[in-house]
């Protein structure tokens, strides 16, 4: 049963599928409709209204952005399995700041867990707004 959220919020069983674990899914569009799929490998919980993507590798994504600004992203529970389809509107770009550094560190966290020996640079936290949010598996 697909359920849409009458409030588009991020909720607290959604935060684990946000860690990295399981990398989450990013769309885009460029303005003439050409679509776009990424992984990404942090999607940072801001608030319960706002997530902020990592901007690593994104190039095509972050023209795409900045071209169309909205963008759906799919966050996996690595606990449940339970899968949402969040629909995202980019606002802006940070690169310093609380957000930017905490996600800096978290991403040496993840990467270092996984033994990972490219250098994930973090270039910038691209903050959005949850636009809705949709179950899309209830998880086991």
């Amino acid at each position: 049963m697909k359920y849409i959220s009458t409030k588009p919020e991020i909720t607290k069983e959604m935060l684990s599928g946000m860690q990295g674990v399981i990398p989450s899914t990013l769309s885009t569009a460029s303005k003439d409709g050409i679509p776009n799929v990424t992984f990404i490998s942090q999607m940072f919980y801001v608030d319960s209204r706002h997530v902020a993507l990592s901007f690593q590798f994104m190039n095509k994504t972050w023209r795409n952005l900045q071209e169309n600004p909205v963008a759906t992203a799919i966050i996996t529970s690595p606990d449940t399995f339970s899968m949402w389809k969040v629909k995202l509107r980019y606002l802006e770009i940070q690169t310093e700041g609380p957000i930017f550094e905490q996600m800096e560190m978290q991403l040496m966290a993840i990467t270092s867990m996984m033994k990972i020996k490219i250098d994930f640079v973090i270039k910038a936290a691209l903050i959005c707004k949850v636009e809705s949010v949709e179950v899309i598996y209830e998880g086991e």
